[in-house]
């Protein structure tokens, strides 16, 4: 349940650290982004001499989120972090070229397997 000024870990190598959501492109009146929705966020923190730099305005995908998920099985799946990778441009492919920790297997079902692809460990 990511929300406007949400902050969310980037778990990509792109150099940011930590972005904050200011806008969801899920639709209009679309309240709070879910996994694989792709947000509109600014860096807060960032490696210095990397790809993003700090104050960069970037769109980037929702990978895992604290509030429980349902599947359409009726499991759910919770992580412990809100955590986000950075897109490139206004396409489905991403910025970094690694993919840090476990990624939901909802990811590859919305459209972004170079993501999927790319992670180490997919529940």
């Amino acid at each position: 349940m990511i929300q406007l000024r949400t902050m969310l870990n980037v778990v990509d190598n792109t150099g940011a650290k930590t972005l904050q959501c200011f806008q969801i492109l899920s639709g209009t009146r679309h309240r709070y982004a879910r996994i694989g929705d792709v947000i509109v966020g600014t860096v807060k923190e960032a490696e210095p001499r990397r790809m993003v730099k700090k104050h960069d305005v970037v769109r980037a995908v929702v990978v895992r989120q604290k509030r429980n998920y349902k599947r359409p099985d009726g499991s759910y799946i919770r992580f412990d972090d809100n955590a986000c990778v950075i897109l490139e441009g206004k396409t489905r492919e991403p910025k970094g070229g690694r993919i840090f920790g476990p990624i939901p297997k909802e990811i590859k079902e919305k459209g972004f397997d170079k993501i999927a692809a790319l992670a180490k460990e997919i529940v």
